[in-house]
Parts: C-alpha cells; structure tokens; sequence
C-alpha cells in the first residue's frame, strides 16, 4: 500500500483548550480555579478521503474544536498535525500558509464578498496563492466548479442577487477550488429551508468523493450527519462517542 494512504491526514493528539474566566486563554493547568476547560484532551485520527461529522449539544465544544483542528485558534495542550506538519510548532505566519495549502471552509453564514461576482469569488483563494496563471487557469477551474455546483448560469451574479442555496453553493465551490487535502464546513446547511439544504448537502458529498477530500463538518442537521462515514459527539468538552 502507498504510504501515503497509510499516513492519517489529520492527527489529533491530547488537545485541550482552557480560557481563564475573563476569556485569555490560559496553559492546561487543572489545577486552576480560575480557568473554564472547554475542550479536554481530544484524540482523533482522521484518513485522507474521510467524512466526519462532529455533533453535540450547544456549548459542548464543537465549533471550538474544529477551529483548532483549522489552526484558526491555538490550544493550551496537545498536538494537530496535518499531514505530516505539526501545525502549533509552526509560526503564525507558516501555519497560515499551511491553511491556505491544505485547507478549505464553509461557513454558515458563506462568508461571500459582496462586491465580487460569484465567479470572482472563487477564483480569488487561487488568485491569491498564485497557483494559477492570473486570470485564465483561475477562471478556468473557478467556472468547471460552478458548473458542477449548477451555476454556470448565475457566475455573473453578485451574493445579493442570490438566493442563500445558490451563494452556499458558490461557497462551496470556492472551498474546493484549491483542491484542499481538508474541508472544513461550520452548520454550512444552518440558514437553509429542508429542500435547499439536502441540495448543498448532495454537492458537497459529490465533490468530496471525486476530489478525494476529507469533509470534517459541525452540524445540528441530523440528515448532514447520517451521510458521514463517522460522527463524533461531543459532551462537556470531551469525545462522548466516536462510531
């Protein structure tokens, strides 16, 4: 087997996250009244190409965790390493860049600029890595993704001139524009009507397994959920059950 195959994408090891009660966040000290454990020593490991939802009561730590797993945020102990790289021994500026390689996101909210064209919006993640010849390759993967989301009839279009479906969909199509090892989606079917929703949710499994992408989403939705290979639930902080 290709060693490759072999080696998780994503290693969680012992991670936990304390913020001190007027919410700095402090060292993994237990023994510390003042602070508020949010997360405690979380491990995980996760193969290239896998889907993993992360469920939980409100306040257990989900969003939390996936920002840690993201190297949005920093831990007060363990380990998160993407492949291969230590992402908490790296400087903020070299994880940064390893986020911007590896990484892609989905949010709630689509996060879209509201002055680009939907087109431009997914072209900017490779405009901005300079992977691709400026204004033709860009253009080139960014309208085969929205295509493929069905929108090649909208990509002219500004987010306000689209419905929350169509602009979550641009957002999904900007997230796998980079061909990220890692996808990371934040209740991405949060602000969507039923229908809407299992529409998002069918693009993004569709690209998930023709882009061999790992998929680690937060969700409430428990549909979203039951289309991941394994769920994680989260209790107070700590790993409940992982199946």
């Amino acid at each position: 087997m290709n060693e490759s195959l072999k080696q998780p994408v994503l290693l969680v090891e012992g991670l936990s996250k304390a913020v001190s009660r007027v919410g700095d966040s402090v060292g993994d000290n237990t023994g510390d009244e003042n602070a508020l454990h949010i997360l405690d020593d979380i491990g995980l490991s996760i193969q290239r190409g896998e889907s993993l939802a992360i469920v939980g009561p409100s306040g257990a730590g989900k969003s939390t965790l996936l920002g840690l797993l993201a190297g949005l945020d920093v831990p007060s102990a363990g380990k998160v390493i993407l492949d291969g790289e230590d992402m908490f021994s790296l400087s903020e500026d070299d994880r940064a860049a390893l986020r911007g390689e590896k990484i892609g996101f989905v949010f709630q909210s689509f996060q879209l600029l509201p002055s680009f064209t939907a087109l431009e919006n997914v072209m900017l993640p490779l405009e901005l890595q300079e992977r691709a010849e400026p204004g033709r390759d860009a253009r080139r993967a960014a309208e085969q993704l929205l295509g493929q989301v069905g929108l090649t009839a909208r990509m002219h279009h500004y987010p306000s001139q689209l419905s929350g479906g169509e602009q979550q969909r641009v957002a999904i199509a900007r997230a796998f524009v980079t061909q990220p090892a890692l996808l990371f989606a934040d209740e991405p079917t949060g602000n969507l009507d039923a229908r809407t929703s299992q529409q998002v949710i069918d693009f993004m499994f569709a690209l998930n397994h023709e882009r061999d992408t790992t998929l680690v989403l937060v969700t409430h939705d428990h549909q979203l959920a039951a289309r991941c290979e394994r769920v994680l639930t989260l209790q107070d902080g700590r790993v409940q059950t992982l199946q």
